[in-house]
């Protein structure tokens, strides 16, 4: 089985995909509903979710109320919220790829290894998604679940995918993203964050220290499927007062490494 390293290719806005005739605007909006509940927005009126959706109000009533007909969505009569079945979409792509069952029990085992979470990753746009993750969790900040987005630009796993991408599409990348700042060390220049991945291209990973989170260092090394592309990013998180640089590199970077390599036989491609 073939995985891409992005869900959906890169695009420039001259290539915008909902200029295509192909592109189902009512399908898109809809999409645009249930990714507004997250986070804090577990129960919202109408007019939340057409605030948060950026859509109108007329059109949020009618998708809420298609998805609630075909039970994705529930209501107590003035707010919405997301009904069980939609696990059923995520479980529909967790059961077609083959990448989360054959990284789990690796993940696992890195973390009984190094005792820090670890997490496997792919690309999508301008975010990483995680698409599979080890049980262990020992800082709150660390609390990310199967499914979180988490920017490219300043993650140890974004970078280590971007680095992998096409010259033509790591430009488009670069061309149109927000670099925004997280952290004061989040790296924001687009020339400079150029030449960051050019490096993690030459050494083979990425190490990124408190650009996303203050207190949060993170080291990522690309998963390569068996004819050599790659497919994904093997993370392990860490605390920085807790983890040096050198410590990352010394005793975490071997592991990750290891595992990759263990897993490319078992990722057909």
């Amino acid at each position: 089985m073939s995985i891409a390293t992005a869900e959906l290719p890169i695009v420039d806005s001259e290539d915008d995909p909902a200029e295509s005739r192909n592109y189902v605007t009512a399908l898109a909006r809809g999409l645009a509903v249930i990714r507004a509940f997250g986070g804090d927005n577990q129960q919202m009126t109408l007019s939340d979710v057409a605030r948060v959706a950026e859509l109108p109000r007329a059109t949020v009533r009618r998708c809420l109320l298609t998805l609630q007909t075909l039970g994705y969505v529930d209501t107590n009569g003035r707010f919405f919220s997301l009904s069980p079945q939609v696990l059923t979409l995520a479980q529909a792509y967790l059961r077609s790829s083959v990448l989360p069952r054959v990284a789990q029990s690796f993940l696992e085992r890195v973390s009984d290894q190094t005792g820090e979470s670890c997490s496997i990753s792919i690309l999508h746009g301008e975010e990483v998604i995680y698409v599979a993750r080890s049980s262990r969790k020992r800082i709150a900040s660390l609390h990310r679940d199967v499914g979180t987005h988490l920017p490219a630009h300043c993650t140890s796993m974004g970078r280590v995918l971007l680095a992998a991408l096409p010259a033509v599409e790591l430009d488009r990348f670069l061309r149109r993203s927000t670099l925004e700042a997280y952290t004061p060390h989040t790296i924001t220049d687009p020339a400079r964050l150029r030449q960051v991945l050019e490096r993690v291209a030459r050494e083979g990973y990425c190490a990124v220290d408190q650009e996303l989170e203050i207190d949060l260092r993170s080291l990522a090394v690309p998963v390569r499927n068996g004819s050599g592309r790659v497919v994904a990013a093997l993370n392990i998180s860490t605390q920085s007062g807790r983890t040096t640089h050198e410590q990352m590199l010394q005793r975490l970077l071997p592991v990750l490494r290891t595992t990759a390599a263990e897993m490319r036989p078992l990722l057909l491609g």
